[in-house]
C-alpha cells in the first residue's frame, strides 16, 4: 500500500499517525525509502520501511462504513472467552499485534465483559485500556467526532453487549 505526506493512517499498538515524510536512508551500503510518522497521541516520531508496511500492519484510518461496521460488532455478536488466563492473554496479544481494529475490538469488548463477571489482573486491565485508546483515537478520526462523544458511543455499546452477558450470568 501506497502512502503519501499528509496521509493519516495507524500504526499498530501506537494509534494514528501523520505520514510527515517519505525519507530515503542509505543503511548498511543499501538505499531504502521509509516513511516518517508523527504519532499524533505522543508527537513522537516513527521511521517505517516503504517495504515493510504490510509486515507491520501499517494502514489507513478507517472509512465511515468500516465506523459502522465496528459499531455493530461491539454491540452484538458472541464474544471469545477463555477460562486458561494464560491462553486468554496470549490470543488477545495476538490480536492487539495485528493493529486489525476488529480483532483490538474484539479484545475491548471480551475484556470489558470479562471485568463484568471478575476483576482483570493487571496486565489484562493494561491491555483493556490500550485497546479502548486505540479504538476511541481511530473512531474518532474516522468520523470527525471529539473522543469524549465516540467513548460515550463505544460505552452504549458495550452497555448493550454486556447486558445479553449479565442475564446469562444471573441465570
Amino acid at each position: 500500500m501506497d502512502f503519501k505526506v499528509g496521509d493519516k493512517v495507524v500504526y499498530p499498538n501506537h494509534g494514528v499517525g501523520v505520514i510527515e515524510d517519505v525519507a530515503e536512508k542509505t543503511i548498511g551500503g543499501m538505499d531504502s525509502s521509509f516513511y516518517c510518522l508523527r504519532i499524533l497521541s505522543t508527537d513522537s516520531t516513527v521511521m517505517v520501511p516503504v517495504g515493510n508496511t504490510t509486515v507491520v500492519g501499517l494502514r489507513k484510518v478507517l472509512t465511515k462504513r468500516e465506523v459502522t461496521k465496528v459499531m455493530k460488532l461491539l454491540k452484538g455478536g458472541e464474544v471469545a472467552t477463555y477460562d486458561d488466563w494464560k491462553g486468554r492473554f496470549q490470543a488477545n496479544s495476538e490480536k492487539m499485534r495485528t493493529g486489525d481494529i476488529l480483532a483490538v475490538t474484539e479484545v475491548l469488548k471480551s475484556l470489558t465483559i470479562l471485568n463484568e463477571v471478575k476483576p482483570l489482573s493487571y496486565r489484562e486491565r493494561k491491555m483493556l485500556d490500550r485497546a479502548r485508546f486505540l479504538l476511541v483515537s481511530e473512531l474518532s478520526e474516522a468520523s470527525g467526532k471529539d473522543t469524549e462523544k465516540v467513548e460515550e458511543q463505544i460505552d452504549n455499546a458495550l452497555l448493550e453487549s454486556t447486558k445479553d452477558v449479565q442475564a446469562k450470568v444471573e441465570h
